[in-house]
């Protein structure tokens, strides 16, 4: 390996360790703790040089708020493919969605600003491909060839707004430990909404 590529390498593994550190603090004590001064010390390097990879703590959000797009897109292509019927294929998706809620929940409260100050507010490409996912996803489901648009965004920001309400009530509040019971919600809230998409 040549000289370019080593330092090529040293500077992708520090940015790597930089993002780790933070969402490491994070899950520690939260996202109001995070500031360039604890991630520096969390790597054992100067403040300076994080730095030169992120120019403020914006950017690092950022970044955070894209790779935990990247998941989320990753996790309702893999949803997607398991099953053959649109309906199917719907239904998992939303609960890819949920699932990855609360497997990377620090994440998932970046990216949509629950029980926190900062949210990223900038579009990110690959949030933007998971929302068409899911949008081509209730478009396959409806009866329709040419639904009006404005009947599946409606139908998008009910699905959306129903369980990321849920999600968010069992993050901030934790009213109930109840992983079954709270999957039987999901579900009836699901299928409540394909039985009317196309009302």
């Amino acid at each position: 390996m040549g000289s370019k590529e080593r330092i090529q390498r040293q500077k992708e593994e520090t940015r790597s360790n930089i993002l780790e550190a933070a969402l490491e603090i994070v899950k520690e004590d939260g996202w109001q703790a995070l500031s360039m001064r604890k991630i520096a010390d969390k790597i054992e390097y100067t403040a300076p040089i994080i730095y030169e990879y992120f120019e403020n703590k914006e950017g690092i959000l950022l970044e955070l708020t894209r790779q935990g797009n990247q998941l989320l897109l990753k996790d309702f292509h893999q949803a997607k493919a398991a099953h053959d019927s649109p309906k199917e294929q719907l239904i998992a998706m939303w609960t890819a969605y949920w699932d990855f809620a609360f497997a990377n929940t620090q994440l998932y409260q970046l990216m949509f600003g629950v029980d926190m100050n900062c949210c990223v507010t900038k579009q990110i490409p690959e949030g933007e491909a998971a929302k068409t996912l899911l949008i081509d996803a209730i478009i396959a489901v409806m009866d329709s060839e040419n639904p009006d648009k404005a009947m599946v965004c409606r139908k998008y920001y009910t699905f959306w707004s129903v369980i990321h309400g849920l999600i968010s009530i069992n993050l901030v509040r934790k009213c109930t430990n109840d992983e079954k019971m709270n999957r039987q919600i999901l579900n009836d809230a699901i299928n409540g909404i394909i039985k009317y998409i196309n009302d």
